[in-house]
Formats: C-alpha cells, sequence, structure tokens
C-alpha cells in the first residue's frame, strides 16, 4: 500500500496570477495586455488574437514583456486595416504537463475623434437648467471635458457631465454666461468642438410652458457601476422633479443610501445591483403642468462560477465527468477547452446535464487540464481541473465522488494483497439488435461459483483504441446489457473479474456485429440530372449498394422550387426523362428504391434547372470577371445553321447593357473588365444568316470583393446547427472563420447511423438547408463541408434524432398569473403581469405577445378596448380620472392563446374639476325678501369628489375676483341660502365646485335683484292703472279718486313701518358688532390660526350672522368668524408674505403679521 501511494503522481498548482482585462486604446498610442501564469516549472507564455497564435519573434511592434505580457507600440487603426483590434488570450504551456488559456480580453482602439452633436446657442432664466449638448462615441466619452471661454471649467455641484458627453447647468446665475465648447483629448492633441454661447436672462415673471430638455435614455449596467439618468426641465413656477421605479416613488432623501437626487432633476444610482434593474419614471410638475418620461434600467452580469470543475484521478476505459455550474445575465454558454483546444463533442465527449463534460473511456492521450469557459454578452471567466489517468495497478486515492461516474466506484480504494481471479469463461451474445447487445459469460475457473464476484466489461469500436467499460451491477451477476451502440458496426468485448484483491485476467476479446437497422435498400449512388430541353430532365442513377434483396422497382419524385407537393413516376430501370416541366425552372429530383420489403433510403435532392431557348448560365465567377457558359438551341428549332452568339449583360439595376459577339462554334465566354462585388445579368441570342433569335431570360451572377485564395480547400464552417423534426432536419450553419479562401458551395453529407449514404450540394451564399423525408424516430449523422474548385474542406459532424410520429398535443397556454395595475397618474395606469411558461428570469425568448383589455362599469355597456405587448408590462393611456377600470391579459404563442387572466381593478387619481357647476338657479325666499336661495348641480366632469363648493356673488359683474363676496359649502349640498341682501338691487351669482386636487373653473354670473324675484336684468315696473298707455282703457273718475286713496293710506302705512324697521334694525346692528368683536378674530391669539391653505386673491365678505366652518379650500383662507370680520379674508395676503410654523394642529402666524391684520380689523371696525 505504501508502495502504490508513492507511485500516486499528485496534482500541479498551474495557473494564471493575472488575466487580461478588456482595455481601451487611442489610435498611435501603447497599450499592455497583462499576464502572468503560476507553476513550479516556468511556463512558456504565448498569445492569440482572434484564434490564432500570434508571431512575437519578427514583430517590430509587439513584444512579449518578461512577465509574459503583451506589449503593443504605436497601436494601428485605420478604416481598412484594424490590425490590432480584437480579442485577445494569454496561454501558458508546462512541456509534459499541458496547456492553459486565460480569459480572453477585448482590446478596443478609439476611432477618429468626432463628434456626432455640436454645442448650440442656449438661453437660459436666472436659477433655471440648461443643456449644452456635445455628444461622442461611447468609448471616447471618458476622453471628454468642457471648457467656458477657453478656460477649463472648475468642478461644481452645479455642473454635471452626462454620460453620452453633455453638459447640465443648473441653478443658472449670471456668471454662467459665456462661450462654451468641449474638448476631445488624443495623442495628436485635444480636439475643440464649435463654441456655442449661453445667456443668462433675468428672473421670470410670466408662467412659462413645462418642458423636459434632457429625458432619460435607458440604461444597461454592471454591478457595482453607477448610472445617471438625467431629467432637466424647465419653466415657470420652476418645476418640481420626482422619480419612481416600477411605479412605486422612490425614496430620494437619503432613506437609502445608493439613490440620490442630483441638482437638475438628475437620478444617480450608486453602486448598481441587480435588484435595481426596471423601469424608472421621472415625474416633472410645474403648476398645473407634468411631463412624465421613462427609461429602463439593465442589469448585466459577467459569468460567475456556482462549481467548478475538481481535479480526477481515473484509470484507463474509465468514463469521467468534469463539473461545472455557471451563473450569469445573460445566461452564460458554456465551452470546454483541453490543453488549450477546444473540445468537440462527440461519441466519446458529451456534454451533460447542461453545462458538464462527460469523457467516455479514457485513453492515456486524454490526461492534461480541463478548463470550463463561462461567456456572456458582458464578459468571460474560465475555470480548471487536472485530469491524471494511473496505471492499473495504482489504486485511485480517495477524492471526493462528485467528479466520477457510478461506473468506477470499485477504483476508489486500494486493494489488500491476495490471488486475483483468472479470465471469465465462455463469453457470448445471447441477444444483438440494431442499438444493444446482452452479453453472457461463465465464472473464471479459479471460483467457479463467483458470488463474490463483479465483472467489468469492457468494449470499443473495432479499429478504435478507446475502450469504455460498463459494470455489473451485483456481485455474482454474469450478464450485462450493452445500450447505446451504433446500428451495423462490429464492436470487440472483453470481460474482467474482480474479487477483493483486485482486477484479475481478461477474457479473449469477443467481436459482435449489431444489427442493420431496417431491412430495406440503401440510397441509389451517383444520382445525376440534367435538362435535355427547355421542358424535359433526364435523371440518372445506379443500384443500391446495400439492397437487401433484389430491387423490384424506383420511384422518382420531383418538385419545382417554392413548391411544396412533389410528384412521382414510377421507374423500373436507372434512367428516366420527366417530360412537360416550365422552361427555365429550377426543379429538385430524388430517387428511392423498392423490395419486398417496401421503400428504402431516399438518394438527396438534385436540383437542375431546365433550359431556357438558348440556355445560358454563368457557372463561375472570377475576381473582376465571370464565365459564361450555355448550350445551343435545340435542332429542330434553330432555323439555319448557327453562325455566332451575341452576349448582352448589364449590371442589375440598370438598363443600359454591352453586348459582345462569339463563334457559332463557341460555348463559353470569360466576361473581364467587371466591377468587383457586383452583380450583374447575362442573356445570349443564337445568330443565322437569316439574322438574330430569341434572347434567353436574364441570368445572374456576382463578382468577387477582394482577391481570394483557391490554391487549397476551404477551412472548416465556424459552426452548424441542426433542429430536428418528424420527418425532416433543418440544417444552418455559418462560413468558415478565414474569409481569404474561396467558397464555392457547402456538401451536406447525411444518412442513419453514417453520415455518407446521401450528399446533397447548395450554393455559397446558403446559410441553410431542409433535408426532407426522413424516417421518424431515427438517428442521423449529418456533415458540413465547405467545397471549391480544389475539393472539399474538413467536415463538420453533427447527430439528431428525428421526432416520432405521435406527438402529443401540445399544453394549452396557461394564463398570465399575477396581473397587477399601478397607478401613476389621473389617466395613466400600468399593468404588469408574470408568465409561468417562462423561464425563472422570466426573459421572452420566442415571438409570443400579450394582449391587455380594460374597461369601465360606468356606462355598464362600455366595451372592452385592447392593446398588444411583447413584454411583461403594458402602459394604459388616456383614461378618465377617478375612474375604476378593471384590467386582464391573455398570451398567444403561434396559433395558440391562453384563457384571459385574472381580473386587477385600478382606480386612476383625481383630477380637478374640469367644468363648473350645472344649472345654477336663484330664487327669493317665500316671506323673506332679503333671502335668496341659491341651487346648482354638481360639474358634469367632477373628476373626483366634490368636498365643497364656493358661491360667489357681487353688485359688480365687472369687479375683480378677490372684491366679491363668498359663501363656502361643503360638498353634499347643493343649494344655500344668503341672507341680509339689498332690496331692489341687482346681484351677480358664480359658483365654483372643488376636489381634493384643486379648484374647477366658475360658471357663467347668473343675475338676481333682491326683494322683486326677477332674473337678469331689472325689469320696468308695470303701468299703473290710469296711467296713459297707448294700449290701455280709459278709466271713471270715480275709479280714480279711490286708487288716490288707497295710493296715499298705503304710502303713510308703509313709511310708518320703514321708520320702525329702521330703528330696530340700527339697535340690533350695534348690538350685533359689540358680539362679533368679543367673539371674532380679535380674541384669537396672536401667533396662532386653525391650519390653512393660502393664496392671495380671494377675499370673502359675508352678510350671514352664523359662523363658517373651515374647509381646506386651496388659495383661500376661511376662518371661523362672524359676518363683519371677514374683511380680514382680503388682508390676509399679508400673511402669505410671511413663512407659516407648523406646530401641530394649528398653523403659527409670525406675530408682526397678527398685528397687521388685527389693527386692520379695529380700523374697519371704527
Amino acid at each position: 500500500l505504501l508502495l502504490q501511494e508513492s507511485l500516486v503522481r499528485t496534482f500541479t498548482p498551474f495557473y494564471f496570477l493575472v488575466e487580461p482585462l478588456d482595455v481601451l486604446a487611442v489610435r498611435g498610442g501603447s497599450v499592455i495586455m497583462n499576464c502572468s501564469a503560476q507553476c513550479e516549472t516556468p511556463p512558456r507564455i504565448e498569445w492569440r488574437k482572434d484564434g490564432s497564435f500570434l508571431n512575437l519573434v519578427s514583430d517590430d511592434r509587439r513584444q512579449l514583456l518578461p512577465d509574459g505580457s503583451l506589449l503593443i507600440n504605436s497601436v494601428v487603426h485605420s478604416k481598412h486595416n484594424k490590425p490590432d483590434e480584437g480579442y485577445y488570450q494569454c496561454v501558458a504551456t508546462v512541456d509534459s504537463l499541458g496547456t492553459i488559456v486565460s480569459r480572453t480580453a477585448k482590446l478596443t482602439v478609439a476611432g477618429l475623434p468626432r463628434f456626432t452633436s455640436q454645442p448650440e446657442p442656449t438661453s437660459v432664466h436666472r436659477g433655471g437648467s440648461a443643456v449644452l449638448g456635445c455628444e461622442v462615441s461611447a468609448e471616447l466619452a471618458p476622453l471628454l471635458r468642457w471648457e467656458r471661454d477657453r478656460q477649463a471649467l472648475a468642478p461644481e455641484p452645479r455642473l454635471l457631465q452626462l454620460p453620452g458627453g453633455a453638459l447640465l447647468l443648473s441653478n443658472a446665475s449670471d456668471t454662467d454666461t459665456g462661450l462654451y465648447r468641449c474638448a476631445l483629448d488624443s495623442p495628436g492633441g485635444p480636439k475643440y468642438s464649435e463654441e456655442a454661447e449661453l445667456k443668462v436672462l433675468p428672473d421670470a415673471e410670466e408662467p412659462q410652458k413645462l418642458v423636459l430638455l434632457k429625458p432619460p435614455s435607458s440604461l444597461s449596467r454592471l454591478p457595482g457601476q453607477s448610472a445617471l439618468f438625467p431629467c432637466v426641465a424647465a419653466g415657470f413656477p420652476p418645476p418640481l422633479v420626482r422619480w419612481t421605479r416600477n411605479g412605486e416613488e422612490l425614496p430620494t432623501d437619503g432613506e437609502k443610501l445608493f439613490w440620490r437626487l442630483l441638482p437638475g432633476g438628475v437620478l444617480e444610482i450608486r453602486a448598481v445591483a441587480e435588484a435595481d434593474a426596471g423601469t424608472f419614471t421621472c415625474i416633472a410638475e410645474s403648476g398645473n403642468d407634468t411631463l412624465e418620461a421613462q427609461a429602463e434600467l439593465a442589469v448585466q452580469v459577467p459569468p460567475t462560477f456556482l462549481k467548478r470543475p475538481a481535479n480526477i484521478y481515473a484509470h484507463e476505459s474509465m468514463d469521467i465527468v468534469f463539473e461545472c455550474e455557471v451563473t450569469g445575465k445573460p445566461t452564460p454558454t458554456v465551452k470546454w477547452v483541453k490543453n488549450g483546444d477546444v473540445v468537440i463533442p462527440s461519441d466519446y465527449f458529451k456534454i451533460v446535464k447542461e453545462h458538464n463534460l462527460q469523457v467516455l473511456g479514457l485513453v492515456k492521450s486524454d490526461e492534461g487540464f480541463y478548463q470550463c469557459i463561462a461567456e456572456n454578452d458582458v464578459g468571460n471567466a474560465q475555470a480548471g481541473a487536472q485530469l491524471i489517468i494511473l496505471d492499473l495497478d495504482v489504486a485511485i486515492p480517495t477524492l471526493p465522488p462528485t467528479s466520477l461516474t457510478s461506473a468506477t466506484n470499485d477504483h476508489l480504494a486500494a486493494a489488500p494483497a491476495g490471488p486475483l481471479p483468472s479470465a471469465p469463461r465462455d463469453v457470448v451474445a445471447t441477444l444483438v439488435s440494431t442499438r444493444f447487445i446482452r452479453l453472457t459469460w461463465r465464472p473464471p475457473a479459479s471460483d467457479p461459483h463467483g458470488d463474490n464476484l463483479t465483472y467489468s466489461i469492457f468494449y470499443t469500436k473495432e479499429g478504435i483504441n478507446r475502450e469504455r467499460v460498463e459494470n455489473t451491477s451485483r456481485p455474482g451477476e454474469t450478464q450485462v446489457m450493452i445500450q447505446s451502440l451504433m446500428p451495423e458496426t462490429v464492436y470487440v468485448f472483453r470481460v474482467v473479474a474482480q474479487n477483493r484483491h483486485g482486477p484479475g485476467e481478461s477474457s479473449a476479446p469477443l467481436k459482435v456485429a449489431t444489427q442493420p437497422e431496417v431491412q430495406l435498400p440503401g440510397p441509389a449512388p451517383n444520382i445525376r440530372a440534367f435538362s435535355s430541353s427547355p421542358t424535359s430532365v433526364t435523371v440518372t442513377w445506379e443500384t443500391p449498394l446495400s439492397g437487401n434483396g433484389d430491387i423490384q422497382n424506383y420511384k422518382l419524385y420531383y418538385m419545382e422550387k417554392g413548391q411544396h407537393t412533389e410528384q412521382d413516376v414510377d421507374v423500373a430501370g436507372l434512367s428516366h426523362t420527366v417530360q412537360g416541366l416550365k422552361k427555365f425552372t429550377e426543379y429538385s429530383f430524388r430517387v428511392v428504391a423498392y423490395n419486398k420489403h417496401g421503400p428504402g433510403v431516399s438518394t438527396h435532392d438534385v436540383v437542375v434547372r431546365t433550359l431556357s431557348d438558348g440556355n445560358a448560365a454563368p457557372l463561375l465567377t472570377i475576381l473582376g470577371s465571370i464565365l459564361l457558359q450555355w448550350q445551343p438551341p435545340p435542332a429542330g428549332t434553330q432555323s439555319g445553321q448557327i453562325t455566332g452568339y451575341k452576349i448582352r449583360y448589364r449590371r442589375v439595376a440598370r438598363k443600359s447593357d454591352v453586348s459582345e459577339s462569339v463563334a457559332g462554334t463557341q460555348l463559353s465566354q470569360l466576361i473581364e473588365g467587371l466591377e468587383r462585388g457586383t452583380e450583374y445579368s447575362f442573356r445570349v441570342a443564337a445568330m443565322t444568316i437569316n439574322g438574330t433569335g430569341p434572347a434567353t431570360d436574364w441570368v445572374s451572377a456576382e463578382t468577387f470583393e477582394s482577391d481570394l485564395d483557391e490554391s487549397r480547400v476551404p477551412e472548416v464552417p465556424s459552426s452548424l446547427h441542426v433542429r430536428p423534426l418528424v420527418t425532416s432536419i433543418v440544417v444552418s450553419w455559418t462560413p468558415p472563420e478565414n474569409q481569404d479562401v474561396v467558397v464555392r458551395g457547402y456538401a451536406i453529407g447525411y444518412g442513419i447511423g453514417s453520415p455518407h449514404a446521401q450528399t446533397i450540394k447548395v450554393d455559397y451564399k446558403q446559410r441553410y438547408y431542409t433535408i426532407e423525408n426522413l424516417d421518424p424516430s431515427s438517428h442521423y449523422v449529418i456533415t458540413l463541408k465547405a467545397f471549391n474548385n480544389v475539393g472539399e474542406g474538413i467536415p463538420l459532424y453533427e447527430s439528431a434524432v428525428t421526432r416520432p410520429h405521435s406527438v402529443p398535443d401540445p399544453s394549452p397556454m396557461m394564463p398570465p398569473v399575477g396581473v397587477q395595475a399601478s397607478i401613476l397618474s389621473h389617466d395613466t395606469i400600468r399593468i404588469t403581469w408574470a408568465d409561468n411558461s417562462l423561464p425563472k428570469n422570466q426573459k421572452i425568448t420566442d415571438a409570443r405577445f400579450y394582449t391587455v383589455r380594460w374597461k369601465t362599469n360606468i356606462p355598464a355597456n362600455t366595451k372592452y378596448k385592447t392593446a398588444n405587448a411583447t413584454t411583461l408590462s403594458y402602459l394604459v393611456t388616456g383614461l378618465k380620472p377617478n375612474t375604476l377600470y378593471e384590467f386582464s391579459v391573455m398570451v398567444t404563442k403561434g396559433r395558440r392563446s391562453s384563457t384571459w387572466s385574472m381580473t386587477a381593478h385600478g382606480t386612476t387619481f383625481e383630477l380637478v374639476p374640469t367644468s363648473p357647476p350645472k344649472d345654477v338657479t336663484v330664487v327669493s325666499k317665500e316671506g323673506k325678501p332679503r333671502t335668496i336661495i341659491v341651487n346648482w348641480q354638481p360639474p358634469s366632469e367632477a373628476n373626483g369628489k366634490i368636498t365643497g363648493y364656493i358661491i360667489y356673488y357681487s353688485t359688480d359683474v365687472n369687479a375683480e375676483i378677490h372684491d366679491w363676496v363668498i359663501e363656502p359649502v361643503v360638498g353634499n349640498r347643493l343649494t344655500h341660502q344668503i341672507q341680509e341682501l339689498t332690496l331692489d338691487t341687482p346681484y351677480f351669482f358664480k359658483i365654483q365646485a372643488r376636489n381634493s386636487k384643486g379648484m374647477g373653473p366658475m360658471s357663467e354670473a347668473v343675475q338676481f335683484r333682491a326683494g322683486l324675484g326677477s332674473w337678469g336684468p331689472s325689469l320696468p315696473s308695470p303701468t299703473l292703472p290710469g296711467s296713459n298707455s297707448p294700449h290701455g282703457s280709459p278709466t271713471s273718475p270715480l275709479d280714480s279718486n279711490m286708487l288716490l286713496v288707497i295710493i296715499v293710506s298705503v304710502g303713510v302705512i308703509t313709511i310708518v313701518i320703514v321708520v320702525i324697521v329702521a330703528v330696530f334694525c340700527t339697535r340690533r346692528t350695534t348690538s350685533h358688532q359689540k358680539k362679533r368683536q368679543r367673539s371674532g378674530c380679535l380674541k384669537i391669539p396672536c401667533g396662532t390660526v386653525p391650519p390653512l391653505r393660502s393664496s392671495a386673491g380671494i377675499s370673502p365678505h359675508s352678510h350671514s350672522s352664523k359662523t363658517i366652518s373651515a374647509l381646506p379650500l386651496p388659495n383661500i383662507f376661511l376662518l371661523n368668524y362672524p359676518p363683519t370680520q371677514q374683511q380680514v379674508c382680503r388682508d390676509l395676503e399679508l400673511a402669505s408674505q410671511h413663512p407659516w410654523e407648523d406646530t401641530g394642529d394649528k398653523q403659527r402666524m409670525p406675530q408682526g403679521s397678527c398685528n397687521k391684520i388685527t389693527a386692520k380689523i379695529t380700523a374697519r371696525e371704527r
């Protein structure tokens, strides 16, 4: 045991001390990409750029520093030559140990200093905010600075440079006037923008419209970075800016450490966290104006490792798993690297459980360093582990079992010394299928019972030196089922018995071939098709190599390109001519052989275009040249001997063309002198002694953009993706990374278990292809090779299993959940929801969309309004104030839609009434000529609950509104009495409604004459009997005398009554005034008044003897005082010029202001 432990090699610490980081360089400057690796043996450092190793020996600009860093002197960067910009990777190698690679770092070279926008002359009122624009590209923004009058701006809180480069100036003062410009520092010296003058105007006096000078823009940030959201507003009164996040008010007063409101309405988020992501809304308010603007904050997280690969000891033929778990936003992609080279998934290297690497059937060459490299849009990271393969006679030290499969657990402990079992006997395959084999055997002769023996079955494909191992599940078991094999493939098996002392001798190798997938004909090889005339195509093929019985017949399938229905014809031989086709049209052809078991494997599709009348087609494009080839017209249509051909060609989209003539025996022509990277159209017409015949249709070809190399085959395509369906597989790919070699097309090979059954060739411009007529539930292997005139390049392999026929019905779409309505304003509500059919991060990656519907129940028959959204929220605008709405959401994906979600409700905020009270009427109270009753109805657009009314009345309709007498009324009343009016005097009445948001407009003035009960202007007195009226009738003298007596008597009585009433009223008024002086405002202690809202411009004058309850009316002071003290309201403007002190349930007015008001009251009472 001690000897075995001494033979176990230890893991060698080999890692990077410093890895390169993304860096920004300027043209002509120098830059260092840092890198340093640590190992017992000093590693050899090399650098890759864009995946290719740099030759630093003969490079005079780039050199390797002693610590392994890369120094680039005099960075080169131009429009057509960018040799330094790209992705760099540090590679560290220790011979006989292995290679590790660093993270990939991006070197970005700042372009030419250029301003995308220039400052413009701006004016701002004193105390306001201004924005001077000066935009540059994102990589140049850190190099930007500002100057005033060609002097650098001194830092101060009022000046803020926004992320794009613009300058925000807050709380402008006269000293800010001047000429401003921005400067861009670069190695060649600073570059200046144009100068713009900033004028500071005097304080604004007139109201100005609210505008947003700089609304916020959506941002993407990494955790820990800061984010600035500008919301610069201008107007008068000075606007106030507040912010919400996802509909909730943001505490910008220091309650949250990382949120801060800067001058000018700028929201700063310091040390952004992932939880800060969301929709930020700035709300600017000035007077009754409100503006809103929104921006999204996306927080992206670079990849981080939740579980790193662990070092592993193993034996040959074992299966191991390197675990790797990463997180990030967006979700990272993972690739594996072994000793610096990317691991390509295959039968023995598989990606399992999302990101783990499984290596099957270990061989000695698998030893080395494996690295898990995770990458997303904002970064990449790497973590590695070492694999050491021990000799079979060396026990594996105990390690955490997370890195080994269960099939290797018996290797984890050293075995005590003792006799080992002999070889198992009579190993046979008792069941052979297409994809699995059952093996049985007898126990070794050394232990004929074998109750305590376990067995390891080693197997591999014939000719491949990589064994896999499968262990029996319990002691004494003498059979095993080996699965996941390939059809029609020869495998070699051997069995090893193990006891408590260790593994014994191996059995003799056993070769077993799996069964073919089906007993059907294979594909007919060498299928060819050519157009024999403008309306016919001849197809030929050969007998399938794997016929599996006599071929009974063939079926030829053909289909016009762009159509979806195939036509077929039965053929007995090895060729067939299809007639009646369209001229100059592409058709695809394939052949299927039939035997007694049914149809075999289809050939690949061959595509051919039928001839036009002259059949001209460009077959080869060279730089600046195109080789044009054609076939002569059919013999029966030539109208004589062909003496030549006329070729016409032109650039696509141009009407003018060029013509050339060639001899009648020539069937091709090289058209030279063409422009690079340009598409041309060609047509050919045959000429005889009788004239020129009809020309072919226009055919097109494109010249190459640059000189390309065709002295070697193309490189391997950079990627290959497959998407299996029931009877087809969609193949997509990207071209080789090296674009300097000519690619004339791609060859796609595919078949069940082998990619060599059929081959399809497509044009070099094509990036996807659909392989049709496949078998359901079958395992296909697919290859992709780029080719040119030299030959085919290296293939790229992929495999896919077509879907079964009986696909279960798709589950119905689940309706969105968690629908919420967030009230934003009087006419806007934000609807948010969640979708349980999305991943946990709720990221939408498909073409689904959501339908939001809403309505109000007033009136009851209101119809739903709908809108579509592609995100998990929607902003519903144009709603009515103070109205209850119901909302629901439905999701649609393709042709499937969910039911409507549960309903969410929301009531919009109130708004000041936008219409006056209606139906205002004034009538006199019966029996009291000096008392009138005012009636009205609520406003039609109340926009909220009416909390009160104000009745204005005056004898002068043209008087200022603050000189009118006011009567406040609570909101639940629609009638009010006004007493003590002067008889025979016209009064004018207006009414104004209010809610919690403020006062609405006033109604039109209504006229009423007290004591006469008449509407409108004073009416003329009625004509007395006996007066001369043009329409009256003569009266008798007796009647006139009687009338005179009555009038005199009434007049005397009236005079007596008036005198009595006058005396009584005088005494009553004097007594009442004394009471008022004792109980009015003069009794209120100076310095305290009930809580009020203030404004100037409205003065109540009431003649009522009752006290008036104070209402929280905006813009009005209403105190509890008797009528004679209502003159105080006119003088409360004095108090509005002084601050009010908040003392809880009362507000304290400054002593001096109260004394002034009291003095005025006393003077008025006198």
